[in-house]
């Protein structure tokens, strides 16, 4: 709804007032309650025309269906009869628990990495990993997709921005060649994700490794949507390259919990440990939501262990997917995980699409501007391990012509 630009309000509440209402129908945010009903399904308690009362999930980050895994849950659960809610207070005065050390450990690891440090968010372990490796000094080069949020700590930290082209690693490495003759020790680093969020592409991480290592330039890999889905056993595209500085993730996608880790050497992220206000001055991780994601760390190996690994099924049920829109004419997917961006341009024509797949039951959501490039609106579409038989039938039917 506007807002009325009111004469006696503050000047810089009018500003925000003639702001909000400048936006179009089409670019407004609303929020909107779900309820899990049961595994797979949401029920929806908002209004926005006629649509049966549950929705089957094809939106959310779950992509293992862990978050409601009876050992998951039964774990979470236990550790919250044990610790209570919450922390109680940061990590270094008294809110370390047992169960974030093992963790840690356990996370460190199953990547191949020194150690690692839980963060109450993904955004803010993305903060707090670019503020380790660059300071104003610094020239930080970043595909020019890269989430929000290591877009904000690179302005928290001061450095310099360059972006290059997404995935384009020949304009990153001319880049990188202009930065290290103009200034032979300035201190150089890469930011690039292993999963794009909201393309469902990923980069050639040996070259992209392999090219800032030429250059003496760090690596900053967001594994986020990766983990627990791409690579030997899920554990990411950036496993076994000893060149990537610091790898961040989630345990709020694949590991159905919440929260999130940076992972490195011993020496970096001792440094983090020391330095790192985004660690430091704030809340530690809900010790329930860290047992959570440890037991499902436990499933997603012993699957690896039973010759089953479920990021593979998944992969290949992508697949499937791809093939299927585009035999019904739509454009075809980009990349191969679970993440399926269905490009169709307009901001209206994605709105009627998500309203079209809620009418049959399906939800997915419309990606509008700012998330995304202008004239690049879409359906993101996210293939589950948990979906039921006949889906993917559902979504063409329900989709229609293009």
């Amino acid at each position: 709804m506007d807002h009325p630009v009111e004469p006696h309000q503050p000047a810089w509440k009018r500003e925000l007032q003639r702001a909000i209402n400048a936006l179009p129908a089409t670019r407004r945010r609303h929020l909107r309650s779900f309820d899990p009903a049961e595994a797979g399904m949401l029920q929806h308690s908002g209004h926005l025309g006629e649509r049966p009362a549950l929705l089957l999930d094809l939106a959310s980050n779950d992509y293992l269906g862990l978050s409601r895994d009876p050992r998951v849950i039964a774990a979470a659960t236990a550790e919250l009869g044990r610790s209570g809610l919450g922390a109680g207070a940061s990590r270094l005065v008294c809110g370390t628990r047992t169960v974030h050390h093992q963790l840690e450990d356990a996370l460190a690891g199953w990547l191949g990495r020194e150690r690692a440090l839980l963060f109450p968010s993904g955004f803010q372990a993305n903060i707090a990993a670019v503020c380790a490796l660059a300071d104003r000094h610094s020239l930080v080069l970043a595909d020019r997709l890269i989430h929000h949020s290591l877009l904000v700590g690179v302005r928290a930290s001061g450095a310099q921005l360059q972006r290059f082209r997404h995935n384009n690693l020949t304009e990153l490495e001319q880049r990188l060649a202009a930065a290290r003759a103009q200034d032979p020790g300035r201190r150089l680093l890469v930011l690039s994700e292993s999963l794009f969020s909201m393309e469902g592409t990923s980069p050639d991480v040996a070259s992209l490794e392999a090219i800032s290592s030429r250059y003496g330039a760090a690596l900053l890999l967001d594994e986020a949507h990766a983990l627990g889905v791409l690579g030997r056993g899920g554990r990411g595209l950036g496993l076994g390259h000893s060149g990537i500085a610091l790898i961040s993730g989630t345990l709020g996608k694949s590991l159905g919990s919440g929260g999130a880790f940076v992972a490195g050497d011993a020496t970096t992220m001792d440094w983090l440990l020391q330095h790192s206000g985004a660690f430091r001055y704030t809340t530690a991780l809900a010790p329930a939501l860290a047992a959570g994601a440890l037991a499902a760390l436990d499933v997603i190996e012993a699957q690896e262990a039973n010759g089953n690994p479920s990021g593979a099924s998944l992969l290949q049920r992508a697949e499937r997917w791809r093939a299927a829109l585009a035999a019904a004419g739509w454009p075809r997917p980009p990349g191969n995980g679970p993440i399926l961006a269905l490009l169709v341009g307009d901001d209206s024509r994605a709105l009627t699409l998500q309203h079209q797949l809620e009418t049959a039951g399906l939800l997915a959501v419309a990606i509008r501007p700012p998330t995304v490039p202008e004239g690049s609106a879409r359906l993101r579409l996210v293939v589950r391990a948990d979906l039921p038989p006949g889906t993917l039938e559902r979504l063409i039917s329900a989709l229609g012509k293009p």
